[in-house]
């Protein structure tokens, strides 16, 4: 199986970025906390991190007929993005949509996420973990045992 991780804006300054929300780790450590698990299970893993919606666009579109499974983060994206959900659409490739914090239990506008829309699940608030529970949530898709 091969997965491919796509983080949008701002996700690059974890550990910086309002750590009272996201914590003190950085993307570095998210990124290896995700490869060290998909390792112990056997599935490739690859990441991309972009603040431009182009090339989130670009990316996606790159993964058809490549990746098995994406999990995403689009950051501010999620509630604006219809370039970015017309894209997942376009390769159907099963997708979970992740958010480290409860956007439910921020701002009005972040209640609101195009990526739902075509998502196989979306996690929230989970912090780091939920990285780990959308892999589980692909590979379990893989086998036919979606959630």
């Amino acid at each position: 199986m091969n997965i491919l991780v796509i983080n949008g804006p701002n996700l690059n300054m974890l550990g910086i970025r309002e750590p009272g929300i996201y914590g003190s780790d950085t993307y570095e450590d998210l990124c290896a906390l995700i490869h060290g698990k998909c390792e112990d299970e056997g599935i490739d893993v690859e990441f991309f991190q972009s603040n431009h919606e182009g090339d989130i666009v670009d990316r996606i579109q790159e993964a058809y007929g490549k990746s098995d499974g994406i999990v995403i983060n689009p950051g501010a994206y999620t509630h604006t993005s219809v370039a970015i959900l017309d894209a997942l659409k376009a390769v159907s490739i099963p997708t979970v949509e992740v958010h480290i914090s409860d956007v439910d239990e921020r701002e009005e506008f972040r209640k609101w996420s195009y990526v739902s829309l075509v998502a196989v699940q979306t996690i929230k608030g989970h912090g780091f973990q939920g990285y780990l529970e959308a892999v589980d949530t692909l590979k379990n898709y893989s086998k036919g045992d979606a959630k």
